[in-house]
């Protein structure tokens, strides 16, 4: 059997599966928004392959609570080049898809660690974003809510870093985990639920899955005989444990799938 053959059985395995599956769990990672021209390397929302940043530090000291605390301009440097990088970035077919899917199996669940807001824009369902959103912003001394829009006009002109409060002058900080930060209540809390839910399929998409968080719905499934599905062009943590694995990029993987799925 050729590997293009190949593949295009899995593709219709998995499609199969998802067409038997009730309750099913998306863990979604950078690679999923890699086709709406997000880069997936080092950093959060992924912007630096570079060793160090121009203050010669690294991208994770410069996004850690630590910095935050002592050099909030050099975070917030950081965090509008992110923010930057995601606005103006629209959902792409895999997104799509996994909304889609969602109307059909209702019970299903994404958890992902992008903070780019795609999947809210597709209109996903059952959401858990346990990295937090970019454009979700609170001050830090009143903690009033504010969007992206209402302290960032325009991604084109660099604001004076960081935003000030126009309520009490406190520092203002996007809803997003910082290196060194726990994981939010509401996330931990969710991705906890899990456990009782009773999920029948897993599919990773662009996600290296190497934070405990991530894996460990991969291998509670395994155990549980729940099949896993794996969808990455690169190989990851998980790749030698998953029934089916899928090296291609997120859109054109769910785009196969969906076809074969649809017709279900």
């Amino acid at each position: 059997m050729t590997d293009e053959s190949q593949t295009e059985k899995t593709i219709k395995s998995i499609a199969e599966v998802i067409d038997q599956a009730e309750h099913i769990l998306f863990i979604t990672g950078a690679g999923i928004s890699a086709d709406s021209g997000l880069p997936t390397y080092r950093g959060v929302g992924g912007l630096y392959e570079d060793e160090f940043t121009a203050e010669g530090i690294s991208i994770e000291m410069a996004l850690s609570a630590y910095m935050f605390t002592r050099r909030p301009d050099i975070t917030w440097k950081y965090l509008w080049q992110i923010g930057s990088a995601c606005h103006g970035a629209s959902f792409n077919r895999a997104h799509e898809i996994i909304a889609l899917i969602q109307q059909r199996k209702p019970n299903s669940v994404v958890l992902t660690q992008n903070i780019d807001g795609l999947h809210r824009a597709a209109g996903t369902t059952n959401l858990i974003e346990v990295h937090g959103h970019a454009f979700d912003l609170y001050c830090t001394r009143c903690r009033a809510n504010f969007s992206a829009a209402d302290v960032i006009a325009n991604y084109e002109v660099k604001p004076s870093l960081p935003p000030l409060c126009p309520r009490c002058d406190g520092m203002i900080r996007p809803d997003v985990v910082l290196f060194g930060e726990q994981l939010p209540d509401g996330a931990v809390s969710a991705m906890m639920g899990l456990a009782f839910q009773p999920i029948d399929l897993v599919i990773a998409i662009g996600t290296s899955s190497s934070f405990p968080y991530i894996l460990k719905p991969l291998i509670d499934a395994r155990y549980r005989g729940a099949p896993t599905v794996e969808i990455n062009p690169a190989d990851t943590h998980v790749s030698d444990i998953v029934t089916y694995r899928l090296k291609l990029r997120a859109a054109e993987a769910m785009e196969k799938i969906w076809r074969y799925f649809a017709e279900q």
